[in-house]
């Protein structure tokens, strides 16, 4: 079973995971500040948010981390798309905060599918290098 790459627990992710480097709970004035100059809905814009928040952030992890990430990612976009936008919800019981306005991104989707084709580009060898092995033995 693969475990987490910093706790000593099985490595489950969610598509919520995509969504931490963005996420402003006790940093409003600093990352919130930076993250409210950009809008997630507009096409250039989000490639820098993705390339900054997203692409960076998993760069330490390891190809069979990438690759389980990458597939949640693929089954979420297989599947029904309000799953984004209740992502999006603010949960105002959680610890966790998204810059305002991106719960009223008009086409959650269309974000997610441009942080799968991102990565699909920028984890090309990894994942493939993944595919090739029996993730059971993991």
């Amino acid at each position: 079973m693969l475990m987490h790459p910093f706790l000593n627990i099985p490595y489950n992710p969610s598509v919520e995971h995509f969504l931490g480097g963005f996420d402003i709970y006790d940093r409003e004035e600093s990352l919130g500040g930076e993250l409210s100059a950009y809008d997630p809905e507009c096409p250039a814009d989000r490639k820098f948010l993705i390339s900054n928040f997203i692409v960076k952030r998993f760069a330490g992890l390891s190809y069979r981390h990438k690759f389980v990430l990458f597939f949640v990612l693929e089954e979420a976009l297989d599947g029904d798309s309000s799953v984004f936008s209740e992502i999006l919800e603010h949960n105002p019981l959680s610890h966790s905060l998204l810059p305002p306005g991106w719960n009223e991104m008009k086409d959650p989707r269309a974000f997610f599918n441009d942080v799968y084709a991102m990565l699909s580009e920028a984890w090309v060898g990894e994942l493939y290098k993944a595919s090739q092995e029996d993730s059971l033995a993991w």
